[in-house]
């Protein structure tokens, strides 16, 4: 009875994916996370950037 329980419980994961795919949803999705994915890499590139300059001010600050 347990195998059954898990054999019908696996078919319902894939309807969801396959039903996403072949309407061409799932593009969508991955162009969302993909872009947020990328806003979220240049925002800390950009935030790197403003520490080191802060770093660097601040390091020439002592030196004086």
């Amino acid at each position: 009875m347990f195998c059954t329980l898990l054999a019908g419980a696996q078919d319902s994961g894939p309807q969801m994916a396959d039903q996403m795919r072949s309407e061409g949803k799932i593009y969508v999705v991955i162009t969302v996370i993909g872009i947020i994915f990328l806003a979220i890499l240049l925002f800390l590139v950009y935030m790197e950037r403003k520490i080191k300059k802060l770093e660097d001010q601040l390091a020439n600050k002592n030196r004086s």
